[in-house]
This record gives C-alpha cells, structure tokens and sequence, in this order.
C-alpha cells in the first residue's frame, strides 16, 4: 500500500494494481515451491513436540484475533455485509484454534481438556477448516467496489451479534464433538486416517478450492482480495499437507502444514498491520497539513475579518445586525448618515426607533419569518429618519447563524430608494404615457433598425393598412411600400442617418386590400439606440375632405350664381306672367290674340319651372316639409308614371309594412321621384324595370364615419332602381353637377339630379347613387325620421274665383318693374295700395299714421334692412299689423333648415293674378 496516493483508504475498498498482483503471485509462487518440495517427505515420522502445537495454536489465535479486531474496525466505517462476514471467518478460526489447542491430547492432559475423546481435535479441525471458506465465499459474493451492500443496524450492535453467533456456534459444536463425540464417525484410528478421513478432508480441500476460485472470479479484485488468494493458497497447502499427504500426527506433512497456516493467518494480519501504520502516518501527515491549514485559516478569517469590517464601515448601504428580538447589535456609518442615528446611540436600542407606528407588525413579521431560515430579498418599505422624515428603502435580510448552525439574529441591509423611487415612479409614468399614446395613436407609429426591419408597429395600423402589428413585425418595411415611392423612401432614411434629424415625407403604402394609402411621415434617426421612429398620418381622409370641400364651395358658388339668376328672373317672370294674365283677360274676345297670351303664358311657366329648379340645386327654395307617409305618396307617384314611362317599362313597388312617418315637403318629394324615374325610363331605351323602394334605416357612427355629410339616426329610404345601360364609374362624381348631362343636345338641362340633390341636403337628408355600367343604377334617398311633434304644415285649399278686398296694403318691392305690376294687380282686386321702394321708405309711411291693414313685401332688398327685418320692426310699431312675404330667392330671411319660419306667409315669385288675391285673403284672415 501506499499511504498519501490517490486510492481509497482501506484495503477492502482499494482495486489491486499491478504491483499488489505481481507481488501476490510471487508469494504464492514461492508457496508452490515449498510446497511441492515438501510433498515427498509429508509422512516422513518425526520426534513429537506438543510444545509445537501450543505455540502454534497461541500464535495462530492472536493472529486471527487481532486480524478479526483489525477487520471489525473496519466494518464501523464501512458497514459492509461483506466485510463483517470476513471479520466473523477470521474470529471464528481464532476461537476455534483456542478450542483445538485446549483439546489437543497430551498438551495440556493425556487426552486433552474439555473432555474431549480420540475424535474431538480431528474433527475441530476440519470444522474449523470448513466454515471459513465459507464465510470466505459469503464475503465474495456480498463485496463490491464501495464495500458492498449495507447494514442498517448500528456497528456496535452488528459486531456484538456477530461475536455472539461465532460463539454461540463454536460452543456448540465444541459440545457435539466433546460430549457427543461418540456419535461422529472415526476419523483417527491408533494415530492413522481413516477412509472417512480421507473423504472428509477432501471435502474440506475442495470447498477451500471452491472459495479460492469464487473470490477470483468476483472482479475488481481489491487489495485485501488479493492477499486472501494468498491466504487460501496457502490454506490449501495447509490441508494437503497436515490432513491429506501426511500419515499420522508429528509427521513431517503435520509440522509443515501447520506453519503453512501459520503464515497464512500471517499474510492479512501483516498486510492489515502495514495498513494500519500507514494509516496513522498518513494521519499525522494529515494533522499536520490540517494544524497548518488552521493557522492559515485563522490568518486569513482575522484578515477577512478585517476587510469585512472594513467593507461594512466604507459600504454605501446602510448595514445593521439585530438579534431576533429585535435588539440592534451592530450599525454602520451608512447607517448612520441614512438614518441619523449614531452607532453609540442605535446599537442596544429596539430597531423599532426607525419604523413608523404603523409598521411595526411588519418588524415582527420580518423577524419571525428570519427566525424560520427565510431570507428577505429587495423588500420595500417606508422607515423614519430621526428627525422625523420618512425614507423609502429597498431591505434584504439574512439569518445570522451561530457556530452551532443556529439562527441568532438577522443582518439587515437597507437602501435609500426615494429619489430612486421617485424617478421611476416618473419614468413609470412616462412609458406608460407613451405606451398609451403608442396604443391610441390615431396616427400609425413605425420603429425600424437601421436597414428598415420593422421593431415596432402600432395597433393603428390595422385601421389605416390592413395588417395586424405581428403581420408586420420582423419585415422589411420595403414589403409594404408601394414600389415607386421605394428609391424616395431610402433616400429618406439615408438622410435621416447623416444627421438631419427630423423629415417631413410622403409615401404611398399598399393596403392589404390592394389599394393604396397615402401617408405624410415625420421621421427621426436615433443613433444612441440605431433605430428609425416614424409617424405616418393617413392622408386618404384628408385628401378625400379636402375634394369634397372643394367640391362643396364649387356648388356653393353655383347656388349663389343660381340663386342671384333666379331672383332676378322671378322678377321678370312675375311681371310676364301677371301681363300675361292681364292680356288674356283684355283680348277674350280676340281668338287669334288670346292663343298669343297663353303662349306668352306658357312660356312664363316654363320659365318659372326652371327657376324652382336652379332653386332646388341652390338649396334656396322654401320648403313646406311635414309629416308624410312615404309608402302612400311612392303609390300616388308611381300611379302618375305608368302613361309617362309607357308599357315598356315594368313599375315594381317594394314597399315596407311598418314604414316609419318622413318629414319632408311632400310636394319636392314626389318631384324629386319623377325625376329620378324620368333619367331612368331614358336609360332604359328598350324597356326594363323600374323599382320603387321603401324602408326604415338606421346609420350609425361607422356609416357617418365613411359619410362626412350625413348625422347618425333614424331615416327613411326611397330608392329608385332600374335595369338600364348604368353609368361609367368616371362620370359617377360629376351626376349631381347642375347642367351635367349624357343625354343628347336638347334632351335634358342637366338639373334634375341636382335638384333632388339639393331638396335632400335642404330636408336635411342623404343620397346615395350606386351604379355599375350595363347592369343597371339605384338611387337612394333618405329622409329624416319625422319625430311628430309641430312637424305638419297648414295646408290651404286653393279657391277657384279671384278674391277681392277693401283694406289697405302697404306694398315694399326695390324693383320698379315688379312694384308697378303688383300695385296695379292689388288695386286692380279693389284694396287701396300704398307702396315703398325700400324698408326706410316703408317705415316713414307706417310713421305718418295712415291706418295699414297688410304689409306685401320682398324679402330681398337693399339697404340696411331686409324684408324680415322690416316686418319685425312693423309689427313692433303696429302689433295688429298682418305680414305677406314675396321672393324669387330667400336666402336665410324667412327660410331656415330649408323650411319657412313658424307663422311666415310666402308668395314665391312668379306668381299669377289667382295667387296674389288668394294669399292677400290668407294674410288678412288670419
């Protein structure tokens, strides 16, 4: 063995190395030599020595002894099976060497003690040469590289048992061969072996040769292992020579197979003993190294005590020890400077000096939980400065442990966190803020690296391109930019890198429904993060608004243009239709000049036609809307289209049962109707079907959202469809147009889309055109919802005789043209007339006291006031005073919502000799 290699400690748990075989197999070659040497001389007779036995006996029991000693010592580490069965071999031969010695004949008495007879010693020692193959064959198969299988009880316990067994046994066959001997078969007869000798020891050697080839074969042979193979060869030897090739007792075989066993028993004892001493050197060595160790150990724990003193005073955090109580042991200068207590005045002090009333539960807490073996990581709490401040600290905690491996108290280690604390606190805030602005950004936010690999895309994008922001994240931003804005948008971000940090750019994106988006980018380049940040704004919206705007002041303008024209006109017309008038009544009995009247008459008509509807388009006509019900009016008006659609044309109505009431002027609404089923009888040449549609809808806030021009509620629908050629989606933005028309030269003025359009915007509605060419159009209307409250219109029956009267009218009219024509038509009906150019010329008249029952005026005059605005101030000078209002074109006097004032009377120019007398009566009637 040597002592300090690398192998484990004892012999039963070393593998055997080469040199450990190598020098067995010299010891059992030798063996070999003696032994074969000594074979022809085995039954040589020599002098009897019974002091020889003794000795032998004595000095093979101590050898056993102290071997079994040796290997029980052993065991109390190892706790193998494997080792206290061989222990038990070795103790069990020691006893039995004992008991062989005392018996022997001559030796201690004639016949030897212990009342043993002729057979007792022979067959002690085949017992004894027996049973310790077979411990030896129980310890083969029950050893392993690490000592083999284990025993649960305790070493002391085991060994007891084991010295009980090998006694009780050894003591029990001591009686079968002592006592009992008389029983066993002779195997000694006058000093001679018998055949039941030779068969017994033959046993005995083969079951020797049996253990030896067990042990040899269970591998890896350990170091003792080795030496036992030494020992059973020569144990062989030993049988051979005392029991099989000797002839009787004190032969030579007997001498010599004795001190074979001698040196067998030897072999373990000295290669135990060589263990052994070993073993104490290598444990002075190892006191020695561990007694250096110590001193080096306790220079280096003073000096890290030192240090760790060192590093407590000079930390920036504040250290402090309590014991588990509470009671503060140990407080450093940071502690000192956070807390403003000294170390003199906080140690022996309760810790709760620093906590606040309301936390002193959690000390107990804290100090429990440390008590358990917890320790406490970057736990936030509020502690007390002494002056009365308080302070927010980030603490870890740690159980403080004795030498024993008992808890004693708890290292606390507290930081400052309040303006930590305070600017994450902000920092919190401020990334919560973005991420807000990022997550509700009506704008779509774009964060790319530095080649355009998107980071980061708002939720945004969704509404404004299709995609969802995990679609985009992880792409180019090239995938989606529309291919000729790419080379723009690099050029872009190549300047963006080169320092000029803010961009103001347009790129078109494609949706992911094919179309194209317009954005305006504002981007920057960050070089402390390499990341591009965009914001795009959807143009689409705002490029669309800015149209309808444009188109919007276009038709403003149109109105006003209209409706300037269609003032003047109305004047001329009311003085042509009312001279019309006159003439016809003069020349009643002139055929040939009365035909010339009704033409003149007519043409006037026709003129006053075209006026309502450059009105209509303007949004300027004084509407009379009331409650309507759609379905019976869509009835009466497509009554009315059957002769003029002709039999070509299949009229459908489809008309809801549970239609809601419409408020709008019945009258327009059936003209807009007839409109709409005029353009489509000429769109439909060759016949077709024209369907009528009635219903109850709701648009909400997404309808609006794609409708700027419409209010979210309740409407009612009439649509108009046909079957007819459709219109091409280029022409479909100009149909509402005034004096847009595809119908042939004198086919068609081109009004009378835009006047539906502009009765429907007045009645506060919306219309819709859906067309696909060669499949047909559908117009949609909607009305609003009448709520039926105050939404019906007096209706008057027109009277068929002229009305006449006596009062007194007050006619105001700038036109010199018109004001002569109405001053001659109202005296002409018997009421004396009085008359004004203007308002200040009427007020002067209603100033003088001459008694006025009515005031016939404009609406639209020059000077500082209109006609509302003199008939208010005459009706506060005269309250019994009755007002009748004439216009070609109201402007927003009388007219407001695109309906006449509650109470307002209004003659719209033209008008003929019939109108004027009926509405006077109205006035004056109240």
């Amino acid at each position: 063995m040597q002592p300090g290699n690398d192998r484990t400690v004892f012999l039963s748990t070393q593998t055997a190395t080469r040199r450990d075989h190598a020098l067995a197999f010299a010891v059992i070659g030798i063996s070999s030599i003696l032994f074969a040497l000594s074979v022809p001389f085995a039954g040589m007779p020599l002098t009897p020595i019974p002091a020889f036995v003794a000795s032998y006996q004595s000095a093979l029991a101590i050898n056993d002894l102290i071997t079994a000693i040796l290997l029980f010592s052993q065991f109390a580490i190892l706790r193998s099976w494997a080792m206290l069965l061989l222990a038990s071999a070795y103790l069990f031969t020691a006893v039995a060497a004992i008991v062989h010695g005392l018996s022997f004949p001559g030796l201690f008495t004639p016949t030897g003690l212990l009342g043993a007879g002729p057979q007792t010693t022979v067959w002690l020692y085949m017992i004894w040469h027996g049973v310790f193959p077979l411990l030896v064959i129980g310890y083969a198969m029950t050893k392993a590289r690490d000592g083999g299988a284990k025993i649960q009880w305790s070493a002391a316990r085991a060994v007891s048992a084991s010295v009980i067994a090998v006694g009780v046994v050894m003591a029990a066959l001591t009686w079968i061969v002592t006592a009992e001997h008389h029983l066993l078969p002779t195997l000694l007869s006058e000093g001679h072996y018998t055949r039941i000798m030779i068969g017994v020891v033959s046993g005995v050697w083969m079951l020797s040769l049996a253990a030896l080839l067990v042990l040899w074969s269970r591998r890896p042979l350990l170091v003792i292992d080795v030496w036992l193979i030494v020992v059973l060869c020569a144990w062989l030897f030993d049988i051979a020579l005392a029991a099989i090739l000797n002839v009787a007792r004190f032969d030579l075989g007997f001498y010599v197979g004795r001190i074979y066993g001698l040196c067998a028993a030897s072999f373990v004892l000295g290669v135990l003993l060589i263990d052994n001493v070993a073993l104490q050197a290598k444990m002075g060595r190892l006191v020695g190294a561990l007694r250096r160790q110590a001193a080096s150990e306790r220079d280096r724990y003073a000096e890290r005590e030192r240090l760790f003193a060192a590093v407590v005073e000079s930390s920036k955090d504040a250290i402090i020890t309590k014991a588990l109580d509470g009671t503060v042991s140990a407080w450093n200068k940071a502690a000192e400077d956070l807390f403003g207590y000294s170390s003199a005045e906080a140690v022996g002090q309760h810790i709760s000096i620093i906590v606040p009333p309301d936390r002193r539960s959690e000390v107990d807490n804290i100090l429990a939980r440390v008590a358990r073996g917890e320790a406490i990581d970057h736990y936030e709490t509020v502690r007390l400065h002494r002056d009365g401040r308080t302070l927010d600290v980030a603490l870890s905690i740690s159980p403080i442990l004795s030498v024993a491996g008992e808890i004693v108290g708890a290292s606390k280690i507290a930081r400052d966190i309040t303006e930590g604390k305070r600017t994450r606190s902000a920092l919190d805030r401020e990334i919560e803020e973005r991420q807000r602005i990022f997550e509700t950004s009506q704008d779509l936010i774009l964060v790319t690296d530095s080649v355009g690999n998107l980071i980061q895309v708002s939720p945004s994008v969704t509404t404004i391109l299709g995609f969802r922001p995990d679609e985009m994240v992880g792409h180019n931003a090239i995938e989606f930019i529309h291919q000729e804005d790419l080379d723009s948008t690099r050029g872009e971000m190549r300047m963006a890198r080169k320092g000029r940090l803010m961009r103001s750019f347009e790129t078109r994106y494609d949706h992911k429904d094919g179309r194209v988006v317009t954005l305006n980018w504002m981007g920057t380049w960050s070089e402390a993060v390499q990341r591009h940040f965009f914001i795009g704004r959807d143009l689409t919206e705002k490029r669309a608004a800015e149209a309808q705007f444009r188109q919007a002041q276009k038709m403003e303008s149109i109105g006003q243009l209209t409706g300037g024209i269609a003032h003047d006109f109305n004047n001329i017309l009311t003085v042509v239709s009312g001279a019309s008038g006159v003439l016809a009544e003069s020349v009643a009995d002139r055929p040939d000049l009365v035909s010339i009247a009704q033409m003149i008459d007519e043409a006037a008509e026709r003129g006053a036609q075209l006026t309502k509807q450059l009105l209509a388009f303007a949004r300027k006509q004084p509407l009379q809307p009331r409650e309507i019900d759609v379905n019976a009016l869509a009835l009466e008006t497509a009554k009315l289209l059957r002769p003029t659609l002709g039999e070509q044309i299949e009229i459908s109505p489809r008309l809801a049962e549970d239609i809601w009431p419409a408020l709008a002027d019945p009258n327009q609404l059936s003209t807009a109707i007839l409109n709409l089923a005029l353009n489509a009888r000429d769109a439909m040449p060759e016949g077709g079907k024209l369907m009528i549609e009635t219903g109850n809808v709701s648009l909400d806030d997404g309808y609006v959202g794609m409708n700027s021009d419409v209010v979210a509620g309740d409407y009612v629908l009439i649509a108009v469809s046909d079957t007819g050629s459709g219109i091409p989606a280029a022409l479909l933005p100009k149909v509402f147009d005034p004096f847009f028309t595809t119908k042939e030269v004198g086919k068609g003025t081109g009004l009378g889309l835009s006047m539906v359009f502009g009765f429907v915007k007045q009645s506060g509605g919306h219309i819709k055109i859906y067309s696909e060419e060669g499949h047909g159009t559908t117009i949609r209307i909607y009305l609003p919802r009448s709520t039926g409250a105050g939404q019906a219109a007096d209706e008057t029956t027109p009277q068929a005789a002229i009305e006449r009267g006596h009062e007194t009218v007050l006619i105001v009219e700038d036109d010199t043209l018109v004001r002569n024509y109405v001053v001659g038509q109202v005296a002409n009906l018997g009421y004396t007339t009085l008359e004004a150019a203007n308002a200040a010329e009427a007020l002067a008249i209603l100033d003088n006291g001459t008694g006025i029952d009515l005031l016939f005026t404009d609406v639209i005059m020059p000077g500082a006031m209109n006609g509302r605005q003199l008939a208010d101030e005459a009706v506060r000078r005269r309250p019994s005073l009755k007002t009748l209002f004439t216009s070609g074109y109201t402007e927003n006097a009388i007219v407001h919502h695109g309906r006449l004032d509650p109470g307002v009377l209004l003659l719209a120019k033209p008008y003929r000799k019939v109108e004027l007398a009926r509405m006077i009566r109205v006035a004056l009637d109240g």
